[in-house]
């Protein structure tokens, strides 16, 4: 896959001072490999070059820097005035098909959840974290509710999480606008509407309500897909999904969208609690006025 994602930013005020940070740096996993990552970004941050050079990958790397969860983040900074500010980020992806969650197979999930209830002396698992309350996707009583809908007793936790993904898909209406980047899962549950983020969030938040663990997912979807396929919703954009762990199987990749398990249309950008940990781009700024936000994120196959 060829992706290119572009971030432009036109201000109607000068901007006299800012101060980025980007999670756009994609990741290599099992199911994917990623070459070729190139960034641009205009105006050229201070300190980094000679304006109008293309940015070599010896300059990115001094300025990435490794979260907790293996995630590459960049920082950057401009002190001269712009009116306008364009990240644009490209990438190859040789993607490989995921294992396919068997409902069949594990443990019940009542089972997981208490292996992941903390005990004294109990060696501290990478899924701990992930269980635990984040700043969108925090549990409730209304949340674990929703989820004993689908996390009926004694079912097996692939099981449950493929039901709680029906459900959500179901449930809750695609509806651009109709949330913020600061929205939480309670929230978007209790409006029963949002976007690929809500619905991530609120498949997270319900998992950790029962004491399971969950993750958010940035990446991307497939732009155009072979012919006969219907396009995936969310393909126009940066997309999200969830990743449900599951002892028997690992990680197992729900995108509650579009009712599917990630495959070969998702690329893999980067994971974390939540949206939170992961947004492609923000920032601190003085000046500016007013920004307009332009997004535009193609993803296409490899030309033989």
């Amino acid at each position: 896959m060829n992706v290119h994602h572009v971030t432009e930013y036109t201000y109607d005020a000068s901007v006299e001072w800012a101060h980025h940070a980007a999670c756009l740096a994609p990741r290599d996993t099992p199911w994917q490999r990623v070459t070729g990552w190139r960034l641009n970004i205009d105006p050229l941050p201070d300190g980094w070059g000679v304006e109008g050079l293309e940015l070599d990958e010896g300059t990115l790397m001094r300025h990435l820097r490794r979260d907790p969860w293996g995630n590459r983040h960049l920082s950057f900074g401009h002190a001269r005035v712009h009116e306008r500010l364009v990240v644009d980020s490209r990438f190859e992806a040789t993607l490989t098909e995921r294992p396919a969650a068997d409902p069949t197979r594990g443990p019940a999930w009542e089972a997981v959840a208490a292996s992941l209830r903390y005990r004294a002396g109990r060696a501290l698992q990478e899924a701990d974290e992930f269980a635990l309350a984040s700043t969108y996707a925090a549990p409730d009583d209304a949340l674990a509710a929703y989820a004993r809908r689908a996390f009926t007793p004694d079912r097996t936790l692939a099981a449950g999480g493929l039901s709680l993904m029906h459900q959500i898909h179901g449930e809750l209406r695609y509806l651009p606008h109709s949330t913020t980047v600061a929205t939480r899962a309670a929230d978007a549950l209790a409006q029963r509407s949002g976007v690929c983020q809500d619905f991530a969030h609120v498949f997270i938040a319900a998992c950790r309500s029962l004491g399971l663990a969950a993750r958010y997912v940035s990446g991307y979807l497939l732009t155009r897909p072979p012919p006969g396929q219907p396009k995936l919703v969310g393909a126009d954009a940066s997309h999200a999904w969830a990743e449900l762990w599951c002892p028997e199987q690992g990680w197992l990749a729900l995108d509650p969208t579009n009712d599917v398990c990630a495959g070969l249309d998702h690329v893999t950008l980067a994971w974390g609690r939540d949206y939170a940990d992961v947004a492609p781009l923000r920032g601190v700024l003085r000046g500016g006025g007013v920004a307009t936000l332009r997004v535009g994120v193609t993803v296409e196959p490899v030309a033989p």
